[in-house]
């Protein structure tokens, strides 16, 4: 049974609404029973089956931050499109509240696919995903498991197992450091079972950000706690459960990308403190790959990780049209 969820209304997004775009809010169930919330983007000339993509992320955003522009402004490119909360926030279904898994997230974007290929005006035959930060290694994932998957875009990824498992770039890659991260995080399980109440990790720094912080950091806190500030949004907030991303420590998600057949375009800054993730995917989707030949890194010159957010002169939605309009055939 489908979980009633209270949706918002009105617009709320931290972007404009679209005079070219019909829009609705729609949801759908995964095969874990939670049920997840979605806002539906549909060109105002869409006639017949057309192509589809579904899109999500970034890692503890929410659909009313970059997902939704991008799902907009694809949709204005002739795709309906849906941006979606994952299980465990915004609007979506699933308790505990702010939790993430690698399992239960990429079904999310397979339950997404569930639900397009079966949308009156979708063509199942032709359906992509677009997955952002965090949510680009899972889509990744999603491609290696669905071949109802197309074609995939990883813009701005991190791959989560990595940099919970190693730290940022790989400085905590020892036995002895993840040992002494899963014993912090387990002796907060007991504590949290104990009181039965569970804490927070804490979301992005509020502003203004000292001086001495890492660029990513003040620039992670300028979108979340800034310009696109949300009340749903974990980073906009006291971000995820403390142990939600424990999972991924053990559970690495991209073991088998180099078998994907289908069309995949990442896409990265190329001075963003997270371009070895998309870099090294690249590498590794194509190491000893049959299927290397419609798969392609991007790197924007100059660009940085957010700027693959929300910055419209920096984001290459004419190449996410021609890439997706070559691969939706």
């Amino acid at each position: 049974m489908n979980e009633k969820l209270s949706l918002v209304k009105e617009w709320d997004k931290t972007f404009e609404k679209s005079d070219k775009v019909n829009h609705c809010k729609v949801t759908f169930m995964n095969r874990y029973g939670i049920t997840l919330a979605a806002d539906m983007y549909t060109p105002k000339e869409c006639t017949g089956k057309m192509p589809a993509i579904a899109v999500s992320g970034p890692f503890g955003a929410v659909k009313e931050q970059c997902a939704g522009l991008y799902a907009q402004t694809m949709a204005e490119k002739g795709f309906v499109t849906i941006a979606f909360d994952p299980s465990f926030t915004g609007e979506s279904g699933g308790y505990p509240r702010h939790m993430a898994s690698p399992d239960i997230n990429t079904e999310d974007f397979q339950a997404a696919v569930d639900f397009l290929s079966n949308l009156e005006t979708a063509d199942p035959d032709r359906i992509g995903i677009i997955g952002i930060c965090g949510w680009g290694g899972m889509a990744l994932n999603a491609a290696a498991l669905d071949t109802r998957i197309k074609a995939a875009a990883a813009m701005t990824m991190y791959d989560m197992s990595r940099v919970n498992a190693n730290g940022y770039f790989d400085i905590a890659n020892t036995e002895k450091k993840r040992y002494e991260l899963r014993k912090n995080l387990n002796a907060v399980r007991t504590e949290e079972f104990r009181t039965g109440e569970y804490s927070r990790a804490g979301g992005c720094m509020p502003l203004p950000v000292p001086e001495d912080v890492p660029f990513f950091v003040k620039d992670y806190s300028e979108y979340y706690k800034g310009r696109a500030y949300h009340e749903r949004s974990l980073n906009s907030n006291d971000g995820w459960n403390t142990v939600g991303c424990m999972s991924f420590i053990n559970q690495p998600i991209m073991k088998y990308i180099n078998e994907i057949r289908s069309a995949v375009l990442i896409v990265h800054g190329e001075n963003a403190h997270s371009v070895y993730f998309g870099q090294d995917a690249y590498a590794n989707m194509i190491k000893d790959s049959k299927y290397a030949e419609n798969k392609e890194l991007l790197l924007i010159p100059d660009a940085v990780h957010i700027d693959l957010y929300d910055n419209m002169e920096v984001i290459p939605f004419d190449k996410l049209n021609e890439f997706f309009k070559e691969n939706l055939i």
